[in-house]
């Protein structure tokens, strides 16, 4: 009898033993899956912005990653230096304003560029001459296996005079380094190593 009451002890003692690890078990299942639950609630939250709209009402705004759009940035960062940089009116402040604001996205060799062709009287012809230059970029390729990148820009040059339009066919090339954002540079990369490849006519319009 008294074995009996000892092997029911024991049994009793296996199963309260058994039910105590499977509820241990049971509780750091519950609370892992809740800390995971918690962290995927809080990196979701992460990506969601409340934006105040003239202080009425909240508009909910969504982040990404800043990396999915740097090929666009780039492109645009190197689309708008052609833009400041090539864009000429027959106006000295217009110029230097232009080429100011074209500085700030590029390193000391536009300024080398700019340089030669000032000390050549390119700026001082287009001035006297009348003359109205503008640019339209064709496409800008990207190489972003390297760093830094590699860029070659295609683009039609106009050349705007009162008795004719010469179209001409530019091309240039550049690297792109990143950098900080800023009002002048929102798109946060630098171009260094400027160089024109190819800056021929096409085409005279006469008009």
């Amino acid at each position: 009898m008294e074995f009996k009451t000892l092997r029911n002890i024991e049994n009793s003692f296996r199963q309260i033993r058994l039910f105590a690890i499977v509820f241990a078990i049971l509780c750091i299942s519950v609370v892992g899956f809740t800390v995971w639950q918690s962290y995927r609630f809080a990196e979701d939250q992460r990506q969601k912005i409340y934006v105040l709209d003239n202080g009425k009402s909240l508009m909910l705004a969504l982040s990404q990653d800043a990396s999915i759009n740097r090929p666009v940035e780039a492109k645009e960062h190197v689309r708008r230096f052609h833009e400041l940089f090539f864009t000429l009116a027959p106006e000295k402040n217009a110029i230097e304003s232009n080429m100011k604001r074209a500085f700030n996205l590029a390193d000391k060799s536009a300024f080398n560029y700019y340089k030669d062709l000032s000390e050549k009287g390119y700026y001082n012809r287009i001035i006297s001459g009348n003359v109205q230059q503008r640019i339209e970029v064709d496409s800008v390729s990207c190489n972003f296996d390297t760093y830094p990148y590699s860029i070659r820009t295609y683009s039609k040059q106009f050349i705007i005079r009162s008795s004719n339009i010469t179209k001409r066919s530019l091309v240039t090339s550049c690297y792109l380094l990143n950098s900080v954002r800023s009002d002048t540079n929102p798109q946060g990369f630098n171009i260094e190593k400027f160089a024109v490849l190819e800056n021929r006519d096409i085409e005279i319009i006469e008009r």
